[in-house]
């Protein structure tokens, strides 16, 4: 074993035989299958099927395609190395999570779960029941009604901007996981992912997008698990794990440090966890056209419970995982050797030690990491076609679109965006390590998004002008931040100081001189000289745009003045705030009076008030 070098042990650990392949394809066959099945044999025969699914998903579907959704590749390959190089600080982001179930409950879903549920009912205002009509496909629709056209239009965009640079990482991740396990070009596989996701997406619409989101919601937690187990097997049970864990301080208490520049401490994690998962769930076109797929808002919310405690078992699963891995390697760390040329190799690495004498099993994972960014990437895509149908093709259009069009439309749009993103894969593999990346650059946009929002919700006497203002500020901002940050990460400026890790033991050779070049965390220029805003944790870059944009849309009632908080439609706001004013008319509130004939009577759990 001394005399193998790096290559040959590559060599002998990609192992990926034909019973691997066939697991591996079945999933792929399983979701063509479910876009066949709801593309030709149950169709989704209008715009409002093929967009929420008819309104008549069940509980236990939605909530496994919002898990599906929301945990991608990225987080299945980046909290396992996040874990292995830090510790355990990260996974108390849970409390975040836990925090935003109980905001986005209370706060924000029932707004856009009232307006979704009103827009086919009997609205007072003739204009508003038109407006109302319009915000069956998700949250861009609420800034038109609450502001104006412009802000919608500022929410569109950002949306398609965010989900342009995100859903190539999301494929890519996958796609080094393949490379690593199988020596396969990352170039040869992205483009077969995007097609067969492409496919599926645009012939059956959100049922199909939901139904393989369960599929591939069981194969993500089926992988996890297989490797945990077998591995904990393997190293003599789960006191080994922790032990080792323990020893060199991977498990620790909270850093309860109020230094914003601490990458992880208990109080980033937890506001701007909230924050950041908030944003996430209630300004996410991806998500919102999930929980408006369910007939009540009961239904809503019991989605939304069981989203949050189907994360928490992932991100468990995952964290462990990352213990698992140090436990295994603790003596010779792969990343310092380039056995795992990539940071998030780190876990296809071990899955291929791990589980690679059991026949099929590597494929079966490797097929839960592609399922997590095929249902990442089918629902940014189907969303995509409704705002991209709704914002930028339905307005500008003299006669109003035939199904047959609008049909049209939808799919070449999901087409288009798939395409660019097999494109922009080139230039993803140049920008690093995926976690933090991402969601710092999800920050730019969605940062200044959640604080619209919030404004529209909890500030009725901010008017169009002001709100705007802010958006346009907190994006400059957060990009001014948010990419000198990067920038400085890549060039060196920035370091985080990982755990212990060590190289004493390899039975292997490699070499050492570039290891430890690559892997030095000496800082090119002192954390000092950095400017301070360039190194606040990532974790508060969410809250950090959102203030930007609240800040400045308050100052900006100086300039453009105020609305008169009256004159808001009281179903526009969060049911906390409703009470506080006193909206001129009590004939704005009929939609909720229990003796006005209705098409169809309102559920108390409907009723957010």
């Amino acid at each position: 074993m001394h005399n193998q070098n790096i290559e040959q042990i590559l060599a002998e650990l990609q192992r990926f035989a034909w019973p691997d392949y066939v697991a591996f394809v079945a999933m792929f066959l399983l979701c063509i299958g479910i876009g066949i099945y709801f593309g030709f044999m149950n169709k989704s025969v209008s715009e409002d099927d093929y967009m929420l699914g008819g309104r008549k998903m069940l509980v236990i579907p939605i909530a496994f395609s919002l898990v599906a959704s929301f945990v991608s590749g990225i987080t299945l390959l980046g909290l396992p190395t996040e874990v292995y190089s830090y510790g355990v600080q990260y996974l108390y982001v849970a409390c975040g999570v836990i925090g935003m179930g109980v905001v986005m409950g209370v706060f924000y879903l029932p707004v856009f779960h009232d307006l979704n549920i009103t827009s086919t009912y009997e609205v007072s205002s003739p204009q508003l029941w038109h407006d109302l009509f319009y915000i069956r496909f998700g949250p861009w629709q609420y800034l038109e009604v609450r502001f104006d056209r412009r802000l919608r239009l500022y929410g569109s965009i950002m949306f398609v901007v965010m989900n342009v640079a995100y859903l190539p990482i999301v494929i890519y991740v996958p796609a080094l996981a393949f490379n690593q396990v199988t020596g396969i070009g990352v170039h040869t596989i992205t483009p077969i992912v995007c097609i067969i996701c492409v496919f599926y997406t645009s012939l059956g619409g959100l049922k199909a997008v939901v139904w393989t989101d369960v599929v591939q919601a069981v194969s993500m937690v089926g992988a996890l698990g297989l490797v945990a187990f077998k591995g904990t097997r393997d190293i003599g049970g789960p006191g080994v794990v922790l032990e080792r864990a323990w020893n060199t301080d991977r498990l620790e208490a909270p850093d309860l440090s109020i230094d914003p520049t601490v990458r992880h401490t208990f109080w980033c994690l937890f506001l701007g966890g909230i924050v950041y998962w908030t944003q996430t769930n209630a300004v996410s076109q991806n998500m919102i056209q999930r929980y408006l797929s369910l007939p009540s808002l009961g239904d809503a919310r019991k989605a939304l419970c069981i989203f949050c405690a189907g994360v928490l078992i992932l991100m468990a699963l995952c964290g462990y995982n990352g213990l698992l891995i140090y436990a295994t390697y603790q003596n010779c760390d792969p990343l310092t050797t380039k056995l795992a040329k990539a940071r998030d190799q780190l876990l296809p690495l071990f899955v291929m030690e791990t589980l690679g004498e059991l026949p099929g099993m590597t494929g079966l994972f490797i097929a839960g990491v592609f399922s997590a960014a095929l249902s990442s990437l089918s629902t940014c895509l189907n969303s995509m076609s409704a705002v991209v149908l709704e914002d930028f093709v339905k307005p500008y259009v003299k006669k109003p679109l035939t199904p047959t069009a609008t049909n049209w439309v939808m799919r070449l749009v999901v087409v288009g965006v798939g395409a660019l993103c097999v494109c922009l894969v080139y230039v993803v593999e140049h920008m690093g390590t995926v976690l933090q990346l991402t969601m710092s650059l999800e920050a730019i946009t969605n940062g200044p998004l959640f604080g619209i929002f919030t404004i529209g919700l909890f500030m009725p006497w901010i008017n169009g002008n002001s709100a705007l203002l802010g958006g346009v500020m907190g994006v400059v901002g957060m990009s001014w931040v948010s990419l000198n940050a990067q920038w400085a990460i890549a060039s060196g400026a920035i370091n985080y100081d990982t755990k212990a890790l060590n190289v004493e033991q390899c039975d292997y050779s490699f070499n050492m001189t570039t290891s430890l070049v690559k892997n030095s965390d000496h800082l090119v220029t002192s954390a000092e000289e950095i400017f301070p805003l360039y190194r606040i944790s990532y974790m508060w870059y969410t809250t950090f745009g959102a203030s930007i944009t609240i800040i400045v849309a308050l100052l900006g009632t100086l300039i453009f003045g105020k609305n008169n908080p009256n004159k808001v439609d009281p179903i526009l706001l969060t049911p906390c705030i409703r009470k506080f004013f006193s909206f001129g008319s009590e004939e704005r509130m009929d939609a909720y009076k229990p003796d006005i004939p209705l098409q169809h009577k309102l559920r108390p759990d409907e009723v957010a008030l």
